[in-house]
Order: structure tokens, then sequence, then C-alpha cells
């Protein structure tokens, strides 16, 4: 907002960021009774991964009453998997139900924030000016940057190249020539949806994935009638929802043996469409369902039959001109390359701006791995959390969950900041951090999971 670019202003929390997270932790404020706070967004409008992730075939794959809020619940959904959207209007809804906007600075990219240990503060560095703040909220996200492989000859490719969470819709596919790289949640959302406009569709799969049908179908408008009439029923569905993803995650983690059944499920997904044995082989993977991100689409696997498309079995690993080459040795000739490549998700750039106690970056204090006491507090960075922090991804339900969960916590810090009273921090004890590490670690390691 241009009346802040010349203007220094204290306030008592400072937000970074206006997806999920940031709106949520807004919210959760003024519900306490803080409304000394703003939210910095480097954008120009709300919505976080919702706002820049706008590929085609963009949606949640988790059902749409569990994917919001539990105190915004929305009784309109469309369908029970919404698409992108969907999800970036009810973000906006959400900002203006609850007055937020006033709050919210946008193209206001944090630069730098350095914690002042005589004032106990944090000084903030923005692109549209300074402030300080006594506390504060990072909920950046862990997908919000887009990571994109060094792969040798890219920068001379004379095609079209981007990521799909920086998807370039004045560029138009129809008749060309397409390179898919990974094959994550985002890509196999995009390939049904590109494929049938594309003349050839080459995709580069490094690891195969697990996938499941997606039951999605429209909401009805008697069942949305229901919703606005008896609001309870809504709660009675995110309940219904929750439970049966609580179910499902008590066999992954505790009676593993049952999921031979859950990889049937998956490899009849796949043989209903693929019927060559080879692309079969090919694209099933050879670990245990559960071990990575089980995927949801009815639509995938019926797109990679197709006669225009090809699959590469290995990742891309040189381009040649307009050529593109796989580890395997695969050529294609193509006229786009389009990255499913994921995000930085564990050497997250804003670690590299946050400056702690001992004068040392975030980045630098996680460079042997990322620790987080609860998954929010970092040891040396006093009055600062992060929402969705190390250790809270979930493979099984909504992050929404995990986000409520992290504001229950930024409210009891505040309220203990409020307990001891004046000018005072609370950081997080190292010895705190490392106990929680290891008790996280040593639960996984039961399960099966080794840290890496």
């Amino acid at each position: 907002m241009a009346e802040h670019e010349h203007e220094h202003v204290h306030v008592r929390v400072a937000v970074v960021g206006s997806g999920f997270g940031g709106l949520g932790a807004a919210v959760r404020l003024r519900r306490e009774g803080i409304t000394d706070f703003v939210v910095l967004e480097r954008a120009g409008s709300v919505g976080g991964t919702w706002r820049d992730n706008s590929y085609p075939g963009c949606a949640c794959d988790v059902p749409s009453h569990l994917y919001s809020f539990s105190f915004a619940p929305n009784p309109d959904w469309p369908r029970s998997f919404s698409g992108q959207q969907h999800i970036r209007a009810y973000l906006e809804h959400v900002t203006d139900v609850f007055g937020l906007r006033p709050h919210i600075r946008l193209d206001s990219e944090v630069k730098r924030m350095v914690w002042d240990t005589e004032r106990l503060r944090w000084d903030i560095e923005t692109s549209s000016g300074h402030l300080s703040a006594d506390v504060v909220v990072s909920a950046t996200g862990p997908l919000s940057e887009p990571k994109l492989p060094d792969v040798p000859g890219l920068d001379t490719f004379p095609g079209k190249v981007f990521h799909s969470a920086q998807w370039d819709h004045d560029y138009d596919l129809r008749g060309k020539r397409v390179a898919m790289v990974g094959t994550g949640a985002s890509a196999i959302q995009i390939v049904p949806a590109v494929q049938p406009l594309v003349s050839r569709l080459t995709l580069f799969q490094r690891t195969p994935a697990w996938v499941l049908p997606r039951v999605d179908r429209p909401i009805s408008a008697a069942e949305r009638a229901l919703h606005r009439r008896l609001p309870f029923t809504t709660k009675m569905r995110r309940g219904l929802l929750w439970g049966v993803r609580e179910l499902q995650v008590q066999a992954f983690t505790k009676h593993p043996g049952e999921l031979g059944f859950v990889e049937q499920l998956a490899k009849r997904n796949m043989g209903r469409a693929i019927k060559d044995p080879a692309l079969r082989a090919a694209l099933t993977p050879d670990y245990r369902i559960g071990c990575k991100r089980i995927l949801l689409s009815s639509t995938y696997y019926p797109a990679l039959a197709r006669p225009n498309v090809d699959v590469v079995a290995s990742g891309l690993s040189e381009v040649r001109g307009s050529t593109v080459v796989g580890a395997d040795g695969t050529e294609a000739e193509v006229d786009a390359i389009v990255f499913g490549t994921g995000f930085h998700v564990t050497d997250m750039p804003i670690a590299e701006r946050v400056v702690g106690a001992e004068g040392k970056t975030l980045a630098e204090s996680w460079a042997g791995g990322m620790q987080a006491l609860r998954g929010a507090a970092a040891a040396g960075f006093p009055n600062w959390m992060t929402i969705i922090g190390p250790n809270t991804g979930l493979g099984n339900s909504s992050m929404i969950l995990m986000i409520e969960s992290q504001l229950n916590y930024l409210a009891d810090y505040l309220r203990q900041l409020d307990v001891l009273g004046g000018r005072v921090a609370l950081d997080a004890r190292p010895s705190a951090v490392r106990a929680w590490n290891h008790r996280v670690q040593e639960r996984m390691k039961a399960h099966g999971v080794e840290h890496r």
C-alpha cells in the first residue's frame, strides 16, 4: 500500500504471508482481542499457494469441507474436491468476513528481519518500507518457492519454460510438443488437463507414485441448501471426513500389514486404464504404498494411455537445443518444458532473511536440519514462530487441522507474554528443541521411517 512506503511503525505482531496460515493467524489475533498487527504479503492479493498455483486442472486433493477453517465453514462448496478458483475465492471471503483487509500490506515482500536484543523487538525491512514488531509469525508456507532443477543446457532452450506454480497463461499449448517434468501432485493434475490440447506430451518420471481414484462429484443444490439452513450438518460432514482419514492413518502407522489391500486398489486403478504391460511396469512403484505421498486422480492414467503421450521412466538429464534428453538416453523434440518439480521445502528462502539473537540466520541455524519446538519455535529466535514448520506436514488429512493447532499455540504464546508483562521475550530452549526433535525422530523410527 502506497501510504506505508515511507512510514516506520511498530506493531505488536507482524504476520508474514497471506495464505491459509497467515489469514488464519490474523483471524486468531482478532479473536484474541489483538488488533495491533499487520500481515505482510509480497504479492498484490491474498491467497498464497492458491493464488500462485493456477495451472490447468489445479484442485485440492483433500475434501473441501475438511480443507477449510473450522471457524469459517463454507456451506457452498461446489464439489467434494474443489478447484483452485473456489479455494482462492474462499480465502478472499474469509479476508472480508473477518475484516482483515485494513491489516494487510500488499506488495510488501520481507527482505530481512533482525532481532534487536536491546529493544526486544524484530526490525523488519520490506519492499514497501520498514517496521518493527514485538512478535513475528512466519506463515510463508513450504509451497511458496518453486524449485527448478539445474539441468545442463536448459538456458539455451529456444522454447517456453515455466514451473507449474508460475503458469504462463499467455502461452497457448494447443498443438505444441510439451515436456512435463515430474510426476507429483501438480503433474498428475496438469497431464490430463493439457493432454487433449497438445500434439505430443512427453512425461519425465523419475519416481512413480501410487495413485488412487479421486471420488469427486458436484455437491448438489439440495446439499448446499441443507448446510446453509442447518449449519451443524456442515460440522457433521467435516467430522466424518476427519474420522475416515484418522482411521486411514491408523492403518499406515499401526497396521502396515493391511496396506497390501490399498496397494491392490491402486494397481486396479492403474490396470483399468493402462493395458500395455511395459507401461504398467514403468508406472508401478517399487516401494510400499504410504512411503511417499499417495496421489488421487481418476484421469491421470487414462491420459497416459492416449496415443499422443510418451512416458520416459527417468528424470530429465540434459537439454540440447530444442531436444530434451532423459537419464536413460530417450530424446524428444519439444516446444515447451513445464516443470512440476516441487518447492523449496527444507531450504525455505525466508530462512536466509531471518537473523536471530546470536546474529545467525535461521538458515545457518538449520544447516544441520530443520528443528523447531512443536514445529513452531526455533531456538535463538525469540518471539518468533512459524506456521507449518518442521515435522508438521500431513500426508493423510488436511493441513488446515495442523494450522489451527499451531494457531492455538500462538494464542498461548501471546497470553504468556501478557502474563509476564512489560518488555519481554520468549525463546525456545535448545535442550527443549533437541528433546522434541528426538522424540519425533524416535516415533518415526518406530514406524519404519528413517530421518534423512
